[in-house]
């Protein structure tokens, strides 16, 4: 299992090793020690399984506020998906800066994304499924909402038409709006201005 650091801190692209022969393939998703190893979470008390049925589908950029903020590890099961996380941690190096990485189900990687951060997602393809896990439960009332295509942010969304989108995302505040009443997040661990 290979561990790539990415350019927001904390955050993770991992490749397992993947065994395949005619029958198709085998692959260790989660590891606990080799998550230990490198400073992980290796404590997980939710998982969850989002399908998207029509290519184009967008759902974010969706966060927890402290101290619900979750760490998720993310697999795409089925189909192809461009994902976006933006920083939100006070004093972070990559604070409101958005990476983005494709997943898919022909190349079995995870996505690491820390607490303190936004995701959002765009389905390439029709019959998207990715199931992920949180290391904390679910609180609807700390949920947020930062727009998909604010202009700040300048994420390269590979847009092919118009985006099928909620009203809750299509009429989410703006990034400078979430900095205006929020600032930004100290995460449970107390990450955020020593990255």
């Amino acid at each position: 299992m290979k561990f790539i650091p990415l350019t927001i801190p904390g955050a993770f692209r991992i490749e397992p090793v993947s065994h395949r022969d005619e029958r198709g393939f085998f692959v260790r998703t989660y590891d606990e020690a080799l998550f230990k190893a490198q400073g992980l979470v290796t404590h997980w008390v939710q998982e969850s399984h989002s399908h998207s049925r029509s290519k184009g589908t967008l759902r974010g950029l969706h966060f927890q506020r402290p101290p619900h903020s979750e760490t998720k590890l993310i697999r795409v099961v089925r189909g192809k998906i461009f994902m976006v996380m933006v920083d939100l941690r006070k004093g972070s190096v990559a604070f409101g800066r958005p990476l983005a990485v494709i997943l898919s189900q022909d190349e079995p990687q995870l996505l690491y994304v820390p607490q303190g951060l936004a995701l959002g997602t765009y389905t390439l393809a029709d019959e998207c499924s990715l199931v992920y896990k949180m290391d904390r439960e679910y609180f609807p009332a700390s949920q947020g909402v930062i727009r998909w295509d604010d202009p700040d942010l300048k994420i390269p969304w590979p847009l092919e038409g118009k985006p099928i989108v909620s009203e809750r995302d299509a009429s989410a505040p703006l990034f400078k709006e979430f900095v205006k009443a929020e600032g930004g997040f100290i995460t449970p661990e107390g990450r955020g201005a020593d990255l």
